[in-house]
């Protein structure tokens, strides 16, 4: 029967620090646990429980004052957790774990932990940036989560859609044929040269002979389907791409200048722009609701933690006068600071 502080459960095992005399008894409880965790694997409702097993712990951390305090020299893995490292093990490996496996699975989470604490009680924690982050990023998340949690209706969906319609605007889609005109190889002429070619294509197809012996060589594709603004944007410029769109349907046009020359361009088709019905992008719209649903918690939660404190930043110096001041040793500009009080 333990005594003190933290009674110890009839059902909890004492694993003592690993040594050449204690590895027989160590190995009988690894095989021990291990049997427990196969079989519970295999049930749904474990992984249920694991899950909520992994919220109240989360809930636990950052409540402070709830539950007793863990003494700092016992380390408690419960049932759940222990679940837990098997699953991880059988999620990467596609297999479950030996029982030697097992046992030095346990012994990196508790080499983990005592590493924790160790770092803690020498104050490793104390002014580092990495470890500020990562509890800042931590604490975003937990404040995001919260957002999660709610399942929105179709109606909600729908709803949402319609104020929000002009982040699901699909752009107008372009099909077309070029022939390009190398400043490289023609010079000054390049523009010249394509309006002179111009002439020759008036009135032929897409596909004519003719297009393929007045080109120069291009080093991407000579044909585009179903182009986007923006990817004609990053593939030949912003100023060809906002031209493309402008063109007119079914005949040889041009000159059209891109970041690597000119072009005569043949628009084959186009498709306008529109506005998708909600149907057909319900799944889009719910996941950009849900960013945008967390982007609100996020925000609410920092403008209520902000709220409790009270920023002190310096104030630039001032220059103090050596006429100004009592003692006669001041160089003739000195500095003066104070601090700024920001709400």
């Amino acid at each position: 029967m333990s005594t003190g502080s933290n009674p110890r459960h009839e059902s909890e095992v004492i694993v003592p620090a690993p040594s050449a005399s204690s590895e027989a008894e160590k190995s009988r409880l690894g095989i021990s646990a291990f049997v427990v965790m196969k079989r519970l694997l295999g049930e749904p409702l474990v992984h249920f429980l694991l899950l909520g097993a992994a919220l109240f712990t989360l809930y636990h951390y950052v409540q402070p004052g709830t539950g007793a305090t863990q003494s700092s020299r016992e380390i408690r893995l419960s049932l759940c957790e222990l679940t837990q490292l098997a699953l991880q093990f059988q999620v990467q490996w596609r297999r479950e774990p030996t029982a030697k496996e097992f046992n030095q699975i346990v012994e990196s989470k508790v080499q983990t932990e005592i590493l924790y604490r160790e770092a803690m009680a020498i104050g490793l924690d104390k002014e580092d940036e990495i470890v500020k982050r990562r509890m800042a990023q931590k604490m975003k998340f937990l404040a995001e989560d919260v957002a999660t949690a709610y399942e929105p209706t179709p109606d909600e969906l729908e709803s949402w859609y319609e104020k929000n319609s002009e982040k699901f605007v699909m752009p107008q889609r372009v099909s077309f044929r070029h022939v390009y005109f190398s400043p490289d190889l023609r010079g000054t002429h390049a523009r010249e040269d394509a309006l002179k070619a111009l002439t020759q294509l008036a009135g032929q197809p897409q596909d004519s002979k003719i297009s393929a012996a007045i080109a120069d060589r291009f080093m991407l594709q000579d044909y585009y389907r179903d182009c986007a603004p923006d990817f004609l944007g990053k593939e030949f410029g912003p100023q060809f791409a906002r031209t493309i769109s402008e063109l007119p349907v079914a005949s040889w046009q041009g000159p059209v200048e891109s970041g690597f020359g000119w072009h005569l361009v043949f628009v084959d088709t186009v498709i306008p722009g529109r506005v998708p019905d909600f149907e057909e992008i319900e799944q889009d719209v719910k996941t950009a609701w849900l960013g945008d649903q967390k982007a609100l918690a996020w925000q609410k939660a920092y403008t209520d933690m902000r709220s409790r404190y009270t920023v002190l930043l310096p104030v630039p110096p001032k220059r103090v006068k050596a006429s100004d001041s009592p003692s006669s040793d001041v160089s003739p500009t000195s500095l003066e600071s104070s601090t700024k009080r920001v709400q």
